[in-house]
């Protein structure tokens, strides 16, 4: 472990999240009655997946960004705005054409409880919504909309998509892996945190050290996703694991080996942490960070 982390930070870290999780159920209870979600089987469908629970890292890295000076309206929005895109990606991801799972959050996956062809709307809907609760935002909307449209196409997390696709079956080595992290799950997790940032109010340097930490607290997160496909279980986990191993994808595991990928994410956990330092995060950004290395689930 890191001298600069101890229990001590990961129990504030474990906190926080249960907090932000909280106060985003809030955000979404605020943000929902307020925009219509199209007919009612649409609507249905769309709540199922946005309401069905999660950590929630990304509204918290949100608000942790966004620090005590944020305007509350602002984050709100930014934070509903990047769950948004994060859901509609797994509705997407978990569709037979994709990553093909049944479960997730240990509930049947969208295209199970309802179609495929559900499915693929409600993540339609679901990226509309992000924007349209982007845009509304009452401080920073316009930099905000780029910055998640930037994270969120063809040069992030859709680009991310295609590299992991293209990836099943190769023998992809490290870098081709952690390019594929750094778009695929990284880029939004840089998003949310540059999101934050603005929402408080930041500019210049501050917002871009803030995307730094987010991109490397992504990185620190693929990581042990790809751990935990070969060490989890599916009643810890809430989805299946070892789908990527038969998937044959192109994984960190695959690449470098399990002890190697633990390292991976050690690694990219000590480079948040420095950003965490220098945006002045203290124990509660030190504890997330913890608290997603040594996550199980």
């Amino acid at each position: 472990m890191d001298s600069s982390t101890n229990g001590g930070d990961l129990e504030v870290g474990g906190r926080w999240l249960e907090d932000s999780r909280r106060w985003f159920e809030g955000a979404l209870e605020r943000f929902l009655p307020h925009t219509d979600l199209g007919p009612p089987a649409l609507a249905e469908a769309v709540k199922y997946a946005l309401l069905g629970g999660g950590k929630r890292v990304r509204p918290a890295i949100v608000r942790l960004l966004g620090g005590a000076g944020a305007d509350p309206a602002a984050l709100e929005a930014a934070a509903v705005a990047v769950e948004c895109i994060h859901t509609y990606s797994l509705v997407h991801d978990d569709l037979p054409c994709m990553d093909d799972d049944d479960l997730r959050r240990g509930r049947p996956t969208v295209h199970k409880a309802y179609s495929e062809a559900t499915a693929v709307l409600v993540g339609d809907a679901l990226q509309a919504l992000a924007f349209e609760a982007c845009g509304g935002a009452s401080r920073g909307a316009a930099a905000m909309t780029v910055a998640l449209a930037r994270a969120g196409g063809g040069a992030g997390m859709v680009g991310g998509q295609i590299l992991d696709l293209e990836g099943e079956g190769q023998d992809l080595d490290l870098a081709s892996v952690q390019e594929v992290h750094r778009t695929k799950t990284a880029a939004l997790l840089g998003a949310s945190a540059e999101l934050g940032a603005l929402a408080g109010g930041a500019e210049g340097a501050r917002v871009a050290e803030a995307r730094q930490f987010g991109l490397a607290l992504g990185m620190c997160f693929q990581a042990m996703d790809d751990v935990l496909d070969v060490t989890g279980d599916a009643a810890t986990l809430g989805k299946t694991p070892g789908k990527d191993v038969g998937a044959h994808k192109g994984t960190l595991v695959a690449a470098v080996g399990l002890d190697a990928a633990r390292l991976e994410a050690a690694q990219r956990a000590s480079e948040a942490r420095s950003h965490a330092n220098t945006l002045g995060l203290g124990p509660v950004g030190l504890g997330l960070i913890e608290l997603l290395l040594r996550r199980k689930s």
